[in-house]
C-alpha cells in the first residue's frame, strides 16, 4: 500500500460505499479503511432449512450467540442467526453506559458494514424533517432542505436499486424505483381495514433496497471498477492526526486488527463514515494541542445531541389465516432472507402545529411473509418509531477503559424526555387500535417503556423468561437508528460540521454518517446517510481533494 492518497474514507457501510463511488469517479485516488474483514462466499451461505415451526423466543440460538461473544448483539429484538454473523463480537468491541440507562448498540464491523445486516428499508426524509424547528419550535433546523438533497437521493437510489411505489405522499417523498413494491394478501387486508377506519393513516409498501447477491455494496463495486480505489480491511483507525500549525488533518493512524502493527496513511481529505458512535469516538480520541477537546469540538457540542428513535415491537397472530405465507416475487431471491412489508408514515402534526406533543411516529411491519406450519395462524409483526427530540444532555463521550487496540471505548448516555414518552404512549394506543380493528390476536407488545408479556401459548415460566429478557432487549438502541453527536449547522459555535459536512475546525475532515444529523425523524437514516455521503464525495472530488476552508 502506498503512503499518500487524495482522500481517505473510514468505514465501508452506507456512507463509505456511497462516498468512494463519487470520489473515484471524480478522478481521486482513494484509500478505504475498514475495521472488519472482507466477506467470503461461505459467510453468507443461508443456513440449512429445517422443519417449519411456530415463532418463539429463539432462546437456544440466542444463548449460542452469547456464548460466542455476542452478549449484546444476541439481545436485539429482531434476532436471527442469519444476520447475527454480520454483527460484532461484544467482548472484542465493548462499550459502557450508566447502570440506570442501558443502551443497545447493534453494529457490524466488516466490508459493507450494516448494509450486510440492516432491514434495507430506504425512505427519504422531507422538509418536515429538515425544517422541523421552523415548524414547531423544537430543536434546530438543518442548514439544508429537501431540494438540496433530492438529486442525491435520486442518484443513490438509482445506484443501489429500490423496490417501491409512487404513493404521492409529501412525507416520505417518492423516489426512483427499479421495481414495484409488494404487499402480501394479509398486508393488503390490513391496508384496507386501517385506511377505511382512519383516513389520516396511509399503509404503503416498504421502499426496499434490491438484493446484492455478492454482498458487495453497489457503491463500493462501482468504485472498484475505476481502478482508483484501494481497500484495506482489518484496519482499526485510532486517530486523525492534525498539523500543529494549521489544524488541518494530515494523516490517520491505524492498527492491523490481527497483528496490532501500527501504520500511518496520508491524504488531502478525510471522510469519516464509521457509523454515528464510532465517528464521535474517533473525533474525541483525535484531540491535540490545536483541538484539545477533540477534533472538531470548539463549540463544545461534539458528542452532544445524540439521538435514536423510540421504538415499540409487537407480534401477533391472524387466526383467520391458517398456514398463510407468501414470497415477494422480487426480493425473495436474497439468500439471507427477503425483507419487505408495510409502512405507515407519520401522520401527526404534518402542518407543524404541535397538538399536545411535537413531531410524530411511524409504523413498520410485515404480515403473511414468515413461514408457518399449515395448522398455525399467519404471523403479523408491527411496531413503531418515534422521533426523539435532540437534547444537550444526551451524549457520547470517551470511557477511561481502552479496547485491545488501545482506543478508549465509548460511553453512551441516552434517556427519553417528556415528549419522547408522549410519543411512545401514543404509539402503543394506536398499535392496539389497529391490531384490534384487524382481529389479530396479541402475543406481545413491548416498548422502551416496558412490556406486556402476554404470549397466550406460553407457560408461566416461559412468560417470565420473556418478560425478563425484554427488559434488556427492547430498550433505547433497539431501533438501530442512532444519529447526532456531530451535528450539522450554520453556526460554528453551536454545531460541529457545516452544510457540506466539513468540520468547522478542520475543513478537510468531513463527517458523512448519522453523526451529522440534526434531527432523528421517523424514517430510517440509511438513505439520507448515503445521499449526504455521495454529495460530500462529489464536493471533495470537485475540489481535487484539497479543502482548506469551511
Amino acid at each position: 500500500m502506498k503512503e499518500k492518497f487524495d482522500a481517505i474514507v473510514i468505514g465501508s457501510g452506507p456512507g463509505g460505499s456511497a462516498a468512494v463511488r463519487e470520489l473515484t469517479e471524480g478522478g481521486l485516488d482513494v484509500l478505504l479503511l475498514e475495521a472488519g474483514k472482507k466477506l467470503e462466499p461461505t459467510d453468507y451461505e443461508p443456513p440449512a432449512s429445517g422443519k417449519l415451526k411456530a415463532r418463539g423466543m429463539d432462546l437456544l440460538p440466542r444463548a449460542i450467540a452469547m456464548a460466542k461473544g455476542q452478549i449484546t448483539q444476541a439481545r436485539r429484538p429482531y434476532f436471527s442467526e442469519r444476520s447475527g454473523r454480520f454483527l460484532v463480537n461484544d467482548v472484542e468491541d465493548p462499550y459502557t453506559t450508566p447502570i440506570s440507562r442501558p443502551y443497545l448498540w447493534i453494529r457490524g464491523k466488516l466490508v459493507g458494514g450494516r448494509m450486510q445486516s440492516y432491514g434495507r428499508v430506504l425512505q427519504r426524509m422531507s422538509d418536515l424533517d429538515f425544517r422541523c424547528a421552523s415548524l414547531d419550535g423544537q430543536g434546530a433546523d438543518w442548514p439544508i432542505d429537501y431540494a438540496e438533497l433530492e438529486p442525491w437521493y435520486d442518484r443513490v437510489e438509482e445506484l443501489v436499486g429500490v423496490a417501491g411505489d409512487a404513493d404521492g405522499l409529501e412525507h416520505p417523498p417518492d423516489g426512483k424505483y427499479a421495481a414495484p413494491g409488494f404487499l402480501s394478501s394479509l398486508e393488503r387486508e390490513f391496508k384496507n381495514k386501517v385506511e377505511s377506519r382512519w383516513l389520516d393513516r396511509r399503509v404503503i409498501s416498504w421502499r426496499t433496497q434490491l438484493p446484492f447477491a455478492d454482498r458487495i455494496p453497489p457503491g463500493l463495486a462501482a468504485a472498484e471498477q475505476t481502478g482508483k480505489l484501494t481497500v484495506r480491511p482489518l484496519s482499526v483507525v485510532t486517530k486523525v492526526v492534525t498539523d500543529a500549525r494549521t489544524g488541518l488533518a494530515t494523516c490517520v493512524e491505524f492498527k492491523d486488527r490481527g497483528s496490532g502493527e501500527e501504520y500511518r496513511a496520508y491524504a488531502d481529505s478525510f471522510l469519516l463514515c464509521c457509523s454515528t458512535i464510532e465517528t464521535i469516538r474517533l473525533l474525541l480520541a483525535s484531540a491535540s494541542r490545536w483541538h484539545p477537546g477533540g477534533l472538531g469540538n470548539s463549540s463544545g457540542t461534539l458528542g452532544r445531541y445524540f439521538m435514536d428513535q423510540t421504538v415499540s415491537v409487537g407480534y401477533y397472530d391472524s387466526p383467520a389465516h391458517l398456514g398463510l405465507w407468501e414470497k415477494d416475487p422480487v426480493l425473495s431471491v436474497d439468500p439471507l432472507g427477503p425483507p419487505g412489508g408495510v409502512l405507515i408514515p407519520r401522520y401527526d402534526n404534518l402542518d407543524g402545529k404541535a397538538r399536545g406533543f411535537a413531531r410524530g411516529i411511524s409504523f413498520q411491519g410485515m404480515g403473511g411473509r414468515m413461514p408457518v406450519p399449515a395448522d398455525c395462524p399467519a404471523s403479523f409483526g408491527l411496531g413503531s418509531f418515534g422521533e426523539m427530540l435532540p437534547s444537550f444532555s444526551n451524549r457520547v463521550r470517551l470511557s477511561p477503559i481502552k479496547d485491545r487496540w488501545g482506543m478508549p471505548i465509548p460511553h453512551i448516555d441516552l434517556s427519553m424526555g417528556e415528549n419522547d414518552r408522549k410519543l411512545l404512549d401514543r404509539s402503543l394506543v394506536h398499535l392496539r387500535e389497529m391490531i384490534g380493528e384487524c382481529g389479530f390476536r396479541i402475543n406481545f407488545i413491548a416498548s422502551n417503556a416496558g412490556v406486556d408479556s402476554r404470549w397466550p401459548d406460553f407457560n408461566v415460566i416461559q412468560r417470565q423468561i420473556f418478560k425478563l429478557g425484554s427488559r434488556t432487549s427492547i430498550i433505547l438502541g433497539a431501533a438501530i437508528h442512532e444519529c447526532g453527536g456531530a451535528r450539522m449547522g450554520d453556526d460554528p459555535t453551536r454545531s460541529v460540521v457545516n452544510s457540506r459536512n466539513q468540520l468547522w475546525d478542520a475543513p478537510n475532515v468531513l463527517v458523512c454518517d448519522g453523526a451529522a444529523f440534526v434531527s432523528s425523524g421517523t424514517v430510517g437514516p440509511a438513505l439520507t446517510i448515503m445521499a449526504l455521503a455521495a454529495r460530500a464525495g462529489d464536493f471533495v472530488a470537485g475540489q481535487n481533494g484539497k479543502l482548506t476552508e469551511a
